[in-house]
């Protein structure tokens, strides 16, 4: 299994904290944040980095929010994304506004956003906080492609990371079924945020450029 840590910054804020998450010897930089302006600074700041290749960049995206055992399906609490080494966890849930940078970032026709199951994730986002992924591609239909085996498409991020990348990675339940949204994420979940995302970009990558 995968040994995963953490570092947590524990930055002087109310609005935003840095974490250093550490998957198979790669170190993302993660920022979680409520603060629409550090949400618009991080897409800046990477778009910069990969200038280069943003006619082809690839998106690793996941979201959370706290299970409901009712017919009523809470909100979307939070919203990750990941590129390269840099992931962004931004608590929607939380935030006083969305950046016009976030919305023009997603509907962006030249960028991959990559999931597993992200049609679910994506209707969901736009049905709670009205924001519009334009270029979805789900995980599962690629993988399906590349073997050539139709159940790939029922796969789910666990499996794709083994088969794909070759990353044994946990999911535990207890953080699965956590309280997503809650004003101050645990280190647990942050971790788990990040290496959803981070996994997801890594997988994509490997099945869109062979990389």
């Amino acid at each position: 299994m995968a040994v995963v840590t953490i570092h947590d910054h524990e930055l002087d804020s109310d609005i935003h904290n840095l974490y250093d998450v550490v998957i198979y010897s790669k170190q993302v930089k993660t920022l979680l944040t409520t603060c629409p302006s550090m949400v618009s600074s991080w897409i800046s700041d990477v778009e910069k980095i990969h200038r280069r290749r943003l006619s082809r960049l690839i998106v690793g995206l996941d979201v959370e929010w706290r299970p409901s055992f009712s017919r009523y399906q809470n909100p979307v609490a939070t919203l990750q994304i990941c590129v390269g080494h840099r992931c962004l966890i931004f608590q929607l849930i939380h935030a006083d506004s969305i950046p016009a940078s976030l919305s023009d970032f997603l509907a962006n026709a030249n960028y991959s956003f990559v999931g597993v199951g992200i049609g679910a994730d994506i209707e969901k986002l736009a049905e709670d906080h009205g924001l519009t992924v334009r270029n979805a591609v789900d995980l599962g239909d690629l993988a399906a492609r590349e073997y050539d085996d139709p159940g790939m498409k029922n796969r789910g991020l666990k499996d794709l990371a083994r088969i794909v990348r070759g990353m044994e990675i946990e999911k535990p339940k207890r953080i699965t079924m956590g309280r997503w949204d809650n004003r101050w994420l645990t280190c647990e979940q942050v971790q788990y945020a990040c290496v959803d995302a981070f996994v997801s970009f890594e997988i994509g990558k490997k099945l869109i450029t062979g990389a």
